[in-house]
């Protein structure tokens, strides 16, 4: 019975995903802690691994459209690499399991999730931006930061943050990058965020499953709903009224965060 709801939760997690482009952590790893009961430190690794496996279709399909801008990747991911391995060091070394980190990884996932319900509340009040294109001889400046030490500091706060709750690469990677990158296209600024948040989210998960913080049973099942469920909420993007449903977002997402804070 509880393989049928993992595929039923997966399925609403990747249509969310495909309506709306926000991340499937900051709703996964709230919803197997409170409906499925999952301990924390087992709904954040699963939950990571979750994450990469269904980024990385896109980001191919990406790839092959060449809208990735590789170094903008690169310099985010100098900084959540590192970041994320020193994370595992720690919980390796501390136990992933212990009250202690089970209580910081509830805390972070809340502000974690508080941050993600702004950060998407902020992109319906700015409004749907036309993306818009570069013009030739101008990618280089377009992919240049305003301070070549702010994106690997963000990586690093970015990949903390992700490995410890397995929220912060999706609505807030997109926020970061904005104010980053003013000069690139929204559509870029996209495609870079999915781009870095697979190599990220599979160093974190599997630093996790050596932990042993993963249920691979439960992941292949979450995987088998949200693959399909990714395909369904992609097709129905404009069918639906996106800024009411990112609202209702925002509001789930910061009642999650407060909840989980109060744990």
């Amino acid at each position: 019975m509880h393989e049928l709801a993992f595929v039923f939760a997966g399925f609403f997690v990747g249509t969310i995903v495909g309506l709306t482009g926000v991340g499937g952590g900051s709703l996964m790893t709230p919803i197997l802690i409170f409906f499925f009961g999952i301990k924390p430190y087992l709904a954040v690794g699963t939950d990571l691994l979750f994450a990469a496996f269904t980024k990385l279709g896109g980001t191919v399909k990406l790839a092959r459209a060449k809208v990735i801008d590789w170094p903008v990747v690169v310099n985010l991911s100098a900084g959540s690499i590192p970041a994320s391995l020193i994370t595992l060091y720690l919980l390796h070394n501390v136990g992933a399991t212990s009250t202690e980190v089970q209580k910081v990884m509830t805390t972070a996932l809340g502000l974690a999730l508080l941050l993600t319900a702004a950060a998407t509340l902020y992109k319906v009040l700015r409004g749907k931006i036309t993306p818009t294109t570069i013009a030739i001889g101008e990618e280089t400046v377009a992919a240049r930061p305003r301070h070549w030490g702010l994106p690997v500091l963000f990586g690093a706060i970015i990949g903390t943050m992700v490995t410890l709750t397995s929220v912060g690469a999706g609505a807030i990677g997109v926020t970061v990058l904005m104010i980053l990158y003013p000069r690139l296209p929204l559509s870029r600024i996209v495609a870079a965020d999915i781009a870095y948040a697979v190599p990220l989210t599979l160093v974190a998960g599997f630093g996790h499953a050596s932990l042993g913080s993963v249920d691979w049973s439960m992941l292949a099942w979450l995987l088998l709903g949200s693959l399909p469920g990714i395909w369904v909420g992609s097709h129905l993007m404009s069918k639906t009224p996106e800024r009411v449903i990112r609202s209702l977002l925002s509001v789930l997402l910061a009642y999650a965060g407060v909840k989980l804070i109060a744990l």
